[in-house]
């Protein structure tokens, strides 16, 4: 989990793109320059996947990315838009980082919040905004808007929870081994940040046990975003 990102950082859009040639899906995806043919096959699975799934949040389809901090979730959802952008499907990024009301966020008025400012509104067919927590200054700061889009990808821990069962068309677990992740999340937020990560991967067992997160997934991806399992 990253801390203090800028704005223009942290939410991306994507709109509608032209096929090249009219290429198929397995060509369109290993075009996208950096990812390795494993991490390809399961970016095409997702994307086949979402195409295939009806709307279930009004006209979008949601897809949400969990797993523990560290596990990879960001860049499988930077890897998922790009190639939704080729597979001609508008999408837009929220990453839960932007959510979370600080290190002990996980829980309390989390969900609620994303619910009344952004999935409620998109249901209905409307444009969402939420507003964005700022790591370094403690407070929630300037207001975030969320559009229409074809695929809204909801990135963080927490974001395939049970209650985005009615809403979501797809459910993503990215899993890798708590050292990995520790080693990380120090390396991106420093040395001193040890004892939040180390109450904030307590929180996420706790709530990832009691949600049932990983068993309830329709596709699984280990750390390095290959396909491990599909239901």
């Amino acid at each position: 989990m990253s801390r203090g990102a800028s704005p223009a950082a942290s939410t991306a859009h994507w709109a509608r793109a032209p096929l090249p040639g009219g290429a198929p899906l397995g060509l369109e995806v290993h075009v996208i320059e950096g990812l390795d043919v494993a991490a390809d096959e399961a970016v095409a699975t997702l994307v086949q996947r979402t195409r295939q799934a009806r709307p279930r949040l009004g006209p979008v389809r949601l897809v949400c990315v969990d797993g523990p901090a560290g596990s990879g979730k960001t860049t499988t959802a930077g890897r998922l838009v790009r190639a939704l952008q080729l597979a001609d499907l508008s999408s837009h990024v929220v990453h839960l980082d932007d959510l979370y009301a600080g290190w002990s966020g996980l829980e309390g008025s989390l969900w609620p919040r994303l619910s009344a400012q952004v999935l409620e509104p998109l249901r209905r067919g409307r444009p969402g905004r939420f507003q964005r927590y700022d790591w370094v200054a403690g407070v929630f700061a300037e207001w975030v808007d969320v559009p229409v889009v074809d695929v809204l990808v909801l990135e963080g821990c927490g974001s395939a929870r049970r209650a985005c069962d009615p809403l979501a068309s797809v459910r993503v677990w990215v899993e890798a081994p708590a050292e990995l992740r520790l080693r990380r999340g120090l390396a991106r937020d420093g040395a001193q940040a040890r004892p939040h990560w180390l109450a904030w991967m307590a929180d996420e067992d706790r709530h990832f046990r009691a949600e049932a997160t990983e068993r309830r997934a329709d596709v699984r991806l280990d750390a390095l975003g290959r396909l491990v399992g599909s239901a």
